[in-house]
């Protein structure tokens, strides 16, 4: 897995590549853990190459999910591919995450 961090009009995307899994895991939450600790609270994901989640790559951004709204945020996630939904679907949070179909489509559901 890697990630790198860009901005869309003022908002951090995150873009995530590869599998995200126990071994990964730590990275990630790291990379959100360092936004935060900035005071960015409105974070997108964009989950495009993602080509795999393991439950422990769910549990970072379930509890990322819960600071960042927490600072009146939140954690939007953007082209979550369908096998990776069903995972999500299958742990219960389907309904926790907002889901968008782009990153101006998740930008734009913050204004």
């Amino acid at each position: 897995m890697d990630y790198k961090v860009t901005q869309v009009n003022g908002l951090d995307v995150v873009t995530i590549r590869g599998r995200v899994d126990g071994m990964t895991s730590p990275q990630l939450e790291e990379a959100i853990k360092g936004l935060m600790d900035g005071g960015k609270y409105r974070l997108i994901l964009d989950m495009t190459e993602v080509e795999f989640m393991s439950s422990a790559g769910w549990w970072v951004l379930i509890e990322a999910q819960k600071k960042a709204k927490k600072q009146n945020g939140e954690l939007i996630l953007v082209n979550v591919n369908e096998k990776i939904r069903a995972s999500l679907n299958l742990v219960g949070m389907d309904n926790y995450f907002k889901l968008c179909d782009s990153v101006s489509a998740a930008a734009a559901s913050f204004s």
